[in-house]
């Protein structure tokens, strides 16, 4: 695996979500992970992955299913939120690599979860030491006054949506073209910490 600092972790997560109130004793739990790794250097987006997490403390909506296209039977085959954090640092560098999201929820979903669930957080702390917004970036770069969902970036950027909204794999790979347009506009300066 490198190593350099060169690589960049984007990851979006889908969580366990209804159309109003959660049913009572269940909580938004990760389901999916999505996660491209980005050579900044290189200015290109070098693999996708996506790791399903079975949750323990809810059941996916038809709300939910209806926006992810996730269904209850395919993240019961997911592994435990314990291990998709093993893999993040294992396989993907989480808590040494710099990652990415669009917005604060992915992080503070994760350091939500691992705190309920009594699991390290995989990125290290300080929770933000190594995390960039890269909404709040995008936003600045481009003089906005509102924060764009990741949708309306790429059309503000001229970018394609490739791949399915709300599905945390495809979410990822798109997060990752417009870090890459920021690289492109000397407007990411790898920008760790910038919550």
């Amino acid at each position: 695996m490198r190593t350099d600092a060169a690589l960049l972790n984007v990851i979006d997560v889908e969580a366990t979500c209804w159309d109003g109130q959660p049913p009572p004793g269940s909580v938004s739990e990760i389901i999916e992970i999505g996660l491209t790794v980005v050579d900044v250097r290189e200015r290109r987006r070098v693999s996708r992955h996506r790791v399903l997490v079975r949750p323990t403390r809810s059941v996916v909506s038809e709300f939910c299913r209806e926006l992810t296209g996730l269904t209850q039977d395919e993240v019961a085959r997911g592994v435990s939120f314990a291990e998709a954090c093993r893999i993040l640092v294992e396989e993907h560098g989480a808590g040494r690599r710099p990652w990415a999201s669009w917005g604060d929820y992915d992080r503070r979903q994760f350091a939500r979860q691992a705190r309920a669930d009594s699991v390290t957080y995989p990125f290290g702390y300080p929770v933000e030491r190594l995390h960039t917004n890269a909404k709040a970036v995008f936003t600045e770069a481009y003089g906005l006054r509102r924060r764009p969902g990741m949708a309306q970036a790429l059309q503000i950027a001229g970018l394609p949506l490739e791949g399915r909204h709300h599905r945390g794999e495809d979410d990822a790979w798109n997060i990752a073209a417009l870090v890459l347009d920021l690289v492109e506009r000397d407007a990411w300066a790898g920008a760790s910490g910038r919550g």
